[in-house]
């Protein structure tokens, strides 16, 4: 299987995105002619070698007529239905814009019927959204993956004024992404740059296994401390099951350690903790100053979950502190499973392995039911369970 791999380690534009797609053999000629089909003021895409702290990228640059106009989403729709592209890049390129208009309507209470586009209405944003879509679509893959997207810190100036970064439509399309733990001061990841990640991208994380083919690297316009790249890598797949990769976000780690606790209170904290969406919560004795036993509490959370975590920490327990940390972990790939047992039915959580082999782990009340009902060992009916899901394979 032919895939593609945005290695996005100073973020993502879309002339990030257009530069890494000639740079890796995407026609420059072709992607232009499909432009010069929009109907826009006088627009040429021009491609440059540049160096970015040491190394050499393909930069694209937009030049066109100056122009004032703030367009609506059917103004942009209207183009390109009227262009010369073909239908798949059509549909790309729309569903792009479309993306764009959800994130900027819901910023802003509006509709995606209402909503003005400013600066991704603006010629040059224009031509990037229709060049990566034309670029994507020359390309010819089967499947995209990308690592996880940092956004840079401190504020951008857009139309609205001066906004913190992530900017907030750029913000809105990176919900359910996962974002780079990366301190760069600076815009890294712009709103089209996470609008195209948002449709385009299959899955986040590590780079595949695959036969690579080609690099290309697309230079952002800024100047940093780091080379202000994107990489995009294609090739073959090697794996079985390119799905099977595991999938990678950030969690906030919290942890605390406690020695003065009942052990009744810890438990009903950890019960609160799983009903308010804990990812992961566990327990680890220790030994605390004065030689007296201790308990170190870990709580996983999503980030938008750290703090009502928190709060229950501190409520439930006698924590003074807790220790708090951003971490990137890996997440296998899974869906819900059944599995039939001579006693019945098991359900279960089936993971999908690095090497395209699948993993059955029955559902623990299940088991615990048909165990008692057909009084037989807990550890049987687990062991039917995982036999029956491996026999229908």
């Amino acid at each position: 299987m032919r895939i593609a791999y945005l290695d996005c380690a100073s973020g993502i534009s879309g002339d990030m995105t257009l530069g890494a797609l000639v740079d890796a053999g995407v026609e420059l000629p072709a992607i232009q002619a499909g432009i010069d089909s929009l109907g826009l003021p006088s627009c040429r895409l021009v491609a440059s070698e540049v160096k970015k702290r040491g190394f050499r990228a393909t930069q694209i640059v937009v030049e066109h007529e100056p122009e004032h106009a703030h367009r609506h989403l059917h103004h942009i729709t209207k183009m390109i239905d009227g262009s010369t592209l073909t239908a798949p890049q059509r549909e790309l390129a729309t569903a792009i814009f479309t993306r764009l208009a959800e994130a900027e309507a819901k910023v802003h209470g509006s509709t995606i019927e209402k909503v003005h586009f400013h600066e991704v209405g603006a010629v040059d944003s224009i031509a990037d959204i229709v060049g990566a879509a034309i670029g994507w679509d020359l390309l010819q893959v089967e499947k995209i993956y990308a690592s996880p997207i940092p956004t840079g810190t401190g504020f951008v100036q857009i139309a609205h004024g001066r906004c913190s970064i992530p900017a907030p439509a750029t913000a809105e399309l990176l919900r359910g992404v996962p974002l780079a733990d990366f301190a760069a001061e600076g815009e890294l990841t712009t709103p089209t740059g996470a609008a195209i990640v948002a449709a385009l991208v299959d899955r986040f994380g590590p780079l595949p296994a695959m036969h690579i083919e080609s690099i290309g690297y697309g230079a952002g316009q800024k100047d940093f401390d780091h080379p202000n790249l994107l990489r995009l890598v294609v090739g073959e797949t090697t794996s079985p099951d390119p799905d099977a990769v595991a999938l990678c976000d950030t969690i906030v780690l919290l942890e605390t350690n406690l020695d003065d606790l009942p052990a009744e209170q810890l438990g009903y904290c950890i019960e609160r903790l799983w009903e308010a969406g804990a990812l992961d919560v566990a327990t680890t004795a220790i030994g605390m100053k004065k030689g007296r036993p201790g308990v170190q509490l870990a709580v996983q959370a999503a980030p938008t979950d750290a703090e009502a975590l928190a709060r229950i920490v501190f409520r439930e327990t006698t924590a003074l502190g807790l220790r708090r940390q951003v971490v990137q972990r890996e997440v296998l790939p899974r869906e819900k499973g059944t599995a039939q047992t001579p006693w019945g039915e098991v359900r279960g959580t089936v993971a999908l392995l690095p090497d395209g082999t699948r993993r059955f782990a029955p559902e623990y009340e299940d088991c615990k039911a048909l165990a008692a009902g057909a009084g037989q060992p807990l550890e049987a009916v687990y062991l039917a369970a995982r036999a029956a899901f491996a026999s229908d394979l």
